[in-house]
């Protein structure tokens, strides 16, 4: 007998909170619809259960758990990625649902890891397997009346293969995918009608949902037209007369527009479109650091009554992906930002946060002056999604991958995550990139992809590409790892670079832990945030402005410390600009003032890396990051002088000796305004001082919240001690669970016969330059959920789980020969569920952000230099291939061939040019420096070794006037890597191919591309 669904209109109409997911049913639009948080109150176990998907299995001994749960999260940068827990985990939950006639009922899980069964009283309603996107289940024929079973079976086993066909996936991958198993994400309840909105769940139901966009955009008027397109389903007996009608509301939910989409007729068991499109005037639109939203509401009506109401939660922005540059609303942004691990994982919770730690996560890029993620590998959460719409943040998303191309089912699976994953997220407006590989993919595949995005977001406004494929004919962007690339066509940005690691306890030289520089995976402070500065400027110095071939800018890899893929002596990865509790590192303030603006740096900046506490006697280099033209150093207010400008941000002042007191840098800018920073000598600590981090909402006892609390070490006058590392010991008391933080070290107990101190080396260096010194070890469990801790650089965080309790919450921290510090949190009771089903969404609380207001009116970058062009092209060997060095496709090059008197190539202009800088891309750039002398009609302006770079180097003289450039060899070429051991860069081809092992050195010139600037206006 077929069970049917109702709903009490009455839960419609007792105030729910605001719409919280991108497809909920309305909160400002009553109807019978509903859509439940079904996160709270299941019962977990681990290990195989038989018969545990049935009703009368005796659950009583299993755990209680709110979702999301990974059963191993207390692992999370305990261990290696390689050596977390897998296994089988069960899942149950019981809901009472009223039962009358015409409803349908859906199970929506925004993902599981890796894979899910799962039954509703015994019945079968869904398999899930890729671990990687949403998954729906249409369980209306599984319900009965009063209370209902939900089991759910995962298996998060590493070589997991399809039960049809025994196909593994490519992205369950021990070195990138961390492994948290179980129900690691949002699951929902949804109710309907007879005749309903679809969800966009493709995967276990076919369906697509809502689609809302905008096109004919007057910037300048704030104008579009907004279009409302909706899958619609009657799965009634009889057909049904539908009307179909959009309301716009903006952040203050206010109406701003109201869109009409007729009448239509629906057959039974007919699926079909039906849309609606109107001018909408005064938007505000969304933009980097500009998280502005509205609530689009599509109803369905019969007879004059609204039947069905969803709210869809987006933003309107234009975008444009021509002429090597990224337009959004009308101004060009150059990409600088992060490439972070998918998970985005925490210490001891893994994936399995609230929604306002990820706004403060996702936040924190932006205050950084990050507008750019690339989450890797596979799509990320929806709920990183939509934080990212809140907070201002572009995304970059892929769906799943590993790092290369693939073929037959893996090839197919690949192409059913994306087709899922865009069906899914397309009415999100921080997504401006699909990603279809992190590597190269075919050009055939690419098509392909290409044309899942054309079926499924054609108007979206999204460019879809891939890492690489620099000179496909089909992707609209690309960009190598680690290199620079430029382009006059489709944009190319670095998809990842700068891959240094540096723990944040490691602070230089002369402060304890005494952490000797060991590049390049063990960095400390100092080194890593100026070779953070060292490696922007690759891409700055080549931003739009610069020519006609520009770069779109690129991501640093990571954004946060990762559970995943390390490199250096730690079990987890350290190259994020915070640490894995996101308390900043020296970078984090480097960016700040590099990354200030949309392309050009303009709005006044200035940092001093690292602190002023040292011994006296000691010397050091001072190191400030500022976007002014000067910068002058005081001490004390004694001038120290100007610093030593290089890589564009830095400047540098040689051997100053210190003595306490305040250490002031002063910047003048180019438009005469001044920007300074100053950091000041702390005096011996005293006392601990603690700090609370809570959602708008409090802490919410619903035992998923999580609150963080900082830990500092102050003197007397309440100044962070930044070279105090002391063991904090922590009591916590209340309706919370303690989940602690990171350290770096070990705080196991075991006894370590190559540790017996902390203040020196015991072992010598390894093959890989891993550190020297103690406390960094593979095997270390890093502190992760003990109750004690060092403070590094004189501040830690932690972090709580909440309970289900009541009452206060209070942390005691203590440390020896300091005074104590105790807080108190208020604790805030959850809304309660009937019947297991709650209308409480935690996401619906989270305010979004506004910090860096709407797309500038102005232009966003100043032209620096012209691009001039060659007529013709003359090479002394291989003139067939000499048009390649101009050709703007930077597969392609030229080489000489081999004899030093055809070492040269001729650049013929039309008529007489002004010269004044040249940019080369040279094979092998990487590890050869070529001596070369440039001459224009014979007169030599340049004459010198070209230095090793990570793509192109820049030549600059006097500016010179001819018609005839000649570049030429005065010496042999010698390969010698100029960037150290970077792991993943072990052969030509995940090198990105530079050439070097095709082209031979010696008396080879090889040039990718010549480009010939003169100066702005000549």
């Amino acid at each position: 007998m077929r069970a049917h669904i109702f709903v009490l209109t009455a839960l419609i109409l007792a105030g729910a909170p605001q719409a919280g997911l991108a497809h909920d049913a309305s909160a400002v639009v009553a109807s019978p619809r509903a859509t439940y948080n079904l996160n709270p109150g299941w019962r977990m176990t681990t290990g195989e259960q038989a018969g545990a998907e049935l009703d009368g299995f005796d659950d009583s001994g299993w755990s209680t758990v709110t979702l999301p749960n990974a059963f191993n999260e207390k692992q999370a940068f305990a261990r290696d990625i390689k050596k977390l827990s897998t296994g089988i985990t069960w899942y149950r939950k019981r809901v009472a649902v009223p039962v009358i006639k015409s409803g349908r009922a859906f199970l929506e899980f925004e993902g599981v890891r890796q894979a899910a069964e799962v039954w509703v009283n015994g019945r079968a309603v869904a398999l899930s397997e890729n671990g990687a996107m949403a998954f729906g289940a249409d369980i209306t024929e599984a319900l009965k009346p009063g209370d209902n079973l939900i089991a759910v079976r995962v298996d998060n086993d590493w070589k997991y293969k399809e039960r049809a066909g025994g196909s593994g996936f490519q992205w369950n991958n021990d070195n990138f995918n961390v492994n948290y198993g179980g129900i690691t994400k949002n699951v929902r309840l949804h109710v309907t009608g007879a005749v309903y909105q679809t969800l966009p769940l493709y995967a276990g139901l076919g369906t697509t949902g809502q689609y809302v966009w905008a096109d004919n955009f007057d910037i300048a008027r704030r104008g579009a037209t907004i279009h409302a397109e909706t899958e619609v389903r009657n799965q009634d007996s009889a057909a049904r007369r539908i009307g179909y009608r959009v309301e716009i509301r903006d952040r203050a939910g206010k109406i701003v527009a109201r869109l009409d989409g007729g009448t239509t007729t629906v057959a039974p068991g007919e699926t079909r479109k039906l849309a609606a499109a109107g001018r909408v005037a005064g938007l505000h639109f969304w933009s980097w650091g500009y998280g502005y939203l509205y609530t689009v509401t599509t109803s369905l009506t019969e007879n004059g009554k609204v039947i069905d109401s969803v709210d869809t939660r987006t933003g309107f922005r234009q975008t444009k992906f021509a002429d090597g540059m990224i337009t959004l609303n009308g101004k060009v942004i150059q990409m600088h930002g992060y490439a972070q691990r998918t998970s985005n994982e925490w210490p001891a919770v893994g994936v399995s946060i609230p929604p306002w730690l990820s706004d403060f996560s996702n936040g924190l890029m932006v205050q950084s002056g990050g507008n750019l993620v690339r989450w890797m590998h596979i799509a990320p959460s929806k709920q990183d999604v939509e934080s990212a719409d809140r907070v201002g943040l572009i995304q970059a998303m892929p769906a799943g991958d590993a790092e290369s191309d693939t073929s037959g089912r893996r090839w197919e699976q690949r192409k059913e995550v994306m087709r899922d994953g865009i069906i899914y997220n397309r009415n999100n407006p921080s997504i401006l990139f699909y990603e279809g590989g992190n590597e190269n993919i075919s050009e055939a595949h690419m098509a392909e992809l290409k044309a899942i995005r054309d079926l499924y977001d054609p108007n979206g406004g999204r460019a879809i590409g891939s890492r690489e494929m620099l000179d496909s004919k089909i992707a609209e962007y690309g960009g190598e790892m680690l290199y620079v690339n430029k382009s006059a066509g489709k944009p190319l940005w670095a998809t990842e670079y700068s891959r240094d690691e540096g723990a944040r306890a490691y602070r230089d030289d002369f402060t304890p832990p005494f952490h000797k520089d060991s590049p390049d995976y063990n960095r400390n402070q100092d080194s890593h945030a100026i070779q953070d500065v060292a490696r922007w400027w690759d891409f700055y110095s080549v931003r739009p402005g610069t020519g006609r071939r520009v770069s779109s800018g690129g991501v640093n890899i990571i954004w946060s410390d990762s559970n995943t893929h390390y490199r250096g002596d730690n079990n987890y990865r350290r190259s994020g600009e915070v640490d894995a509790m996101r308390i900043p590192k020296d970078g984090f303030f480097a960016h700040q003032v590099m990354w200030s603006d949309w392309v050009d740096s303009v709005t006044p900046g200035t940092y001093i890396i690292g602190h002023w506490n040292y011994a006296p006697g000691t010397t050091k280099d001072i190191n400030v990051v500022s976007n002014g033209k000067a910068v002058e150093l005081f001490l004390n207010g004694k001038s120290l002088g100007k610093g030593a400008h290089s890589l564009g941000f830095l400047f540098t002042w040689k051997n100053v000796h210190w003595a306490p007191g305040a250490l002031k840098a002063v910047a003048t800018h180019e438009d005469g305004r001044r920007s300074e920073f100053a950091v000041t000598t702390a005096g011996a600590p005293v006392a601990l001082r603690l700090k609370p981090h809570t959602s708008p909402r409090g802490f919410v006892m619903d035992g998923a919240d999580v609150a963080l609390v900082d830990v500092e070490v102050v003197d007397a006058q309440g100044r962070r001690v930044p070279t105090a590392n002391d063991m904090i010991r922590f009591k916590l008391d209340g309706p919370a669970e303690w989940r602690g933080g990171i350290a770096q070290g070990d705080s196991s107990g075991r006894p370590r016969a190559d540790k017996p101190d902390l203040e020196g080396p015991t072992k010598p260096a390894g093959a890989d330059q891993t550190t020297a010194h103690p406390g960094t070890a593979r095997d270390e469990d890093n502190y992760v959920l003990s109750t004690k801790l060092p403070v590094e650089g004189g501040v830690n965080r932690v972090l709580l789980r909440a309970g289900n309790g009541t009452g206060m919450v209070r942390v005691t921290a203590t440390a020896a020969g300091l005074k104590s510090a105790v807080l108190t949190i208020p604790t805030v009771r959850p809304k309660g569920a009937t019947g297991g089903l709650s209308r409480d969404f935690p996401e619906a609380h989270q305010p979004g952000l506004l910090s860096r207001g709407p797309t500038p009116l102005t232009a966003t970058y100043r032209p620096s230099r012209t691009s001039l062009i060659a007529t013709s092209v003359i090479g002394g060997a291989n003139q067939g291939d000499v048009s390649h060095t101009v050709d703007d496709n930077e597969l392609s090059r030229w080489a000489s061939d081999g004899q030093k008197g055809s070492a040269w190539i001729e650049y013929r202009f039309a008529g007489p040019v002004t010269l004044s800088e040249i940019d080369l891309k040279l094979v092998g750039w990487r590890t050869r420096g070529y001596p070369l002398r440039i001459t224009l009609d014979g007169r030599t302006i340049w004459e010198g070794t070209t230095e090793r770079s990570l793509g192109y180097v820049g030549i600059q003289f006097a500016p010179a006037r001819g018609s005839v450039l000649r570049i030429e060899m005065t010496g042999p070429t010698a390969d010698r890597d100029g960037f150290g051991k970077i792991v993943e860069l072990n052969t030509a081809r995940a090198a990105g191919d530079t050439g070097a092992d095709a082209v031979p050195a010696g008396w080879v010139l090889g040039i990718v591309e010549a480009e010939f600037y003169a100066p702005v206006g000549r």
